[in-house]
């Protein structure tokens, strides 16, 4: 009977193997051979074999790592391993800058005023260039009309020239536009039959990104994180005769988008764009069983298997989105890098101003106050690393608390401005045992919102920004949770303290820094909705104020009605322990005129 063979499987490299065979071989064949020279035929094919252990074992274990995002050294695996954690890398950094835009035009009227019919409409991705040595092009990314005014995009209104009666004869017109370094370029894909997932591959350097896909047909084709997503966000212009539109300059809305696409950048720079799968004319709403088209391939025999049962064959929806057959026009920017960081003064050529309706008056004129910045190359490897992992752990989902702070916090500026959050779990009475009990609701959040207004002082958000709200959360939510977006409380305080001054201290300039003391720690950008005053914290940031030898008295008010808040405040009732509470819930304490409503005295005793 043979022996049993002990073999061992923790060899790792060239030795450790060739140890192994010449021991098995001295173990189990001892008297069929035993020239272990090393000049010998058999210990030539035991090196031989020992050699292709090791450059297996080698292999092996690079395959091994590069399935693990901290040790893959291969970009091309360091780019599948991101897109599998959620992150999209970056091949390029744009450079952004902000620009200030001039339109001067003669004033009309008996009244004299700007004659606004006769402004500039400048769309968006108009080509300003630079006059540096790199002669960078930028893009401006929103339109820019000067007829249009708001809080989020005003436009300055300056004289500038006046006739022999002094009245004015022309005026200059100026706003502010965003604008990233790039410049559009293009690309026809051919008409064709419907192809599955259909995958094409832009090559070009520094790619940014598509702008737009148009098909032979006029239809728009959208891009989306993932193919499954079926909606996008939409802006549309908050009309004038809206009572928020100042502040509100658009109403976001959810749009589905049965045409679709998702691109996913190369190791190697390319860009490629993938369709949908869908064939059927039908929308994509829904997914419906089709089972006349499941085991159509299987006459072709057990080899089609794979085709026959396609999870894709189960639907005649669109589920993924429209699989083009038309003539498509992409639209795609390139640019960025570090030379796209162009000195302040630079941005004043206009290449391609895109203006309906109208030529390139000369009385525009473009300038960059300020350097561009944010150019730069791709991610390194470690920024891949890092940003993939922080993808991942985001989900692209609002579960948490504070996933929802961050969501709300981060709606853009154009469909209104946030000041204040403050989240918690909805709460409602238990109507089963008496009103006085209160039941958490663990499916339903209260979002508590404050806006600020054209001063800087808090005000209750607008209907169109709650609304705004409520549709831009939507993306984010967890299915089986619903948001309540509510108004929080602001109550108007002042402060009123007395203190003692040092000797040889003049008694104005002391009380002069410690009423700016006060009005920096009542700032509202620094304060919290819920958050309470801490009367002893107070007492020591005044004690601090050079010539201050002690505080004799600080005492925190109500300012309530006229055009303070309406809501009435329990200062005695709400304090303990030298802490002010808030008496509502949830509530924020401000000070609304710090100029008056922060007053000190100097006292003698």
């Amino acid at each position: 009977m043979a022996k049993e063979r002990e073999i061992k499987y923790v060899n790792r490299d060239f030795n450790d193997f060739r140890n192994s065979l010449v021991e098995m071989a001295k173990n189990y064949f001892p008297d069929s051979y035993n020239d272990f020279d090393e000049t010998s035929p058999g210990m030539m094919l035991i090196e031989m074999a020992s050699y292709v252990g090791d450059v297996l074992s080698f292999y092996q274990d690079t395959q091994l790592q590069e399935t693990f995002l901290n040790y893959a050294k291969d970009p091309k695996n360091l780019f599948n391993l991101a897109y599998m954690m959620g992150y999209k890398p970056k091949v390029t950094g744009v450079s952004e800058v902000e620009l200030t835009v001039t339109n001067t035009v003669t004033s009309s009227g008996a009244d004299y005023n700007p004659d606004w019919d006769s402004t500039a409409n400048i769309s968006a991705y108009s080509t300003i260039t630079s006059t540096d040595s790199s002669t960078t092009d930028f893009l401006t990314t929103t339109p820019v009309d000067f007829k249009f005014s708001s809080s989020y995009d005003p436009t300055e209104v300056l004289i500038d020239t006046l006739d022999g009666s002094g009245n004015p004869e022309s005026y200059t017109l100026k706003k502010k536009v965003k604008a990233f370094s790039g410049k559009i370029k293009r690309v026809t894909i051919p008409s064709g039959s419907a192809e599955k997932f259909k995958t094409v591959t832009i090559s070009d350097t520094d790619i940014i990104g598509v702008l737009d896909i148009t098909g032979s047909s006029g239809d728009t084709y959208y891009e989306v994180p993932f193919l499954g997503q079926d909606t996008i966000f939409e802006d549309s212009a908050n009309p004038p005769s809206s009572p928020d539109s100042d502040e509100v300059p658009y109403v976001l809305s959810l749009r589905k988008v049965p045409k679709r696409f998702v691109t996913r950048f190369q190791s190697n720079g390319d860009l490629q764009v993938q369709f949908g799968a869908g064939t059927n004319t039908s929308d994509d709403e829904v997914i419906l069983p089709d089972p006349t088209n499941v085991g159509n391939a299987t006459n072709q025999g057990v080899n089609r298997l794979d085709f026959a049962y396609d999870p894709s064959n189960f639907t005649y929806s669109k589920a993924y989105g429209v699989a083009p057959t038309e003539e498509l026009l992409i639209r795609y920017m390139v640019g960025g890098g570090t030379s796209a960081n162009v000195p302040a003064n630079t941005i004043t050529s206009k290449t391609n101003l895109i203006i309906p309706g109208r030529g390139v008056p000369g009385d525009i004129t473009f300038n960059n106050l300020r350097p561009a910045s944010g150019g730069r190359d791709g991610d390194t490897v470690d920024e891949l690393r890092q940003n993939s992992v922080r993808a991942f752990n985001e989900q692209g989902r609002a579960v948490t608390l504070q996933d929802y702070t961050v969501r709300t916090l981060s709606l853009p500026a154009k469909f209104g401005s946030i000041a204040k959050v403050y989240v918690t779990q909805d709460k409602r009475s238990n109507t089963n045992l008496t009103d006085a009990i209160i039941d958490n609701n663990p499916l339903a959040l209260s979002i508590y919102l404050l806006a600020y207004d054209n001063n800087g002082n808090l005000k209750a958000p607008t209907a169109t920004l709650k609304q705004n709200i409520q549709r831009y959360l939507s993306e984010w939510m967890v299915l089986t949770d619903s948001v309540n977006i509510k108004d929080a409380f602001v109550v108007n305080i002042g402060v009123n303290y007395e203190i003692l001054v040092r000797p040889n201290y003049s008694g104005r300039d002391v009380l002069l820094n410690c009423n700016l003391e006060l009005q920096e720690y009542f700032k509202i950008s620094k304060r919290n909705i819920n958050q309470p005053i801490n009367l002893a914290e107070i007492g020591v940031l005044l004690d601090k104020v050079k010539g201050v030898q002690t505080v004799q008295k600080l005492e925190i008010t109500n300012k309530q009605g006229g055009t303070y808040s309406a809501y009435a405040y329990d200062v005695k009732g709400a304090t303990r322990s030298n802490i002010v509470y808030p008496s509502y819930d949830p509530c924020i304490f401000e000070i609304k005129y710090p100029n008056i409503d922060i007053q000190g005295r100097i006292t003698t005793t």
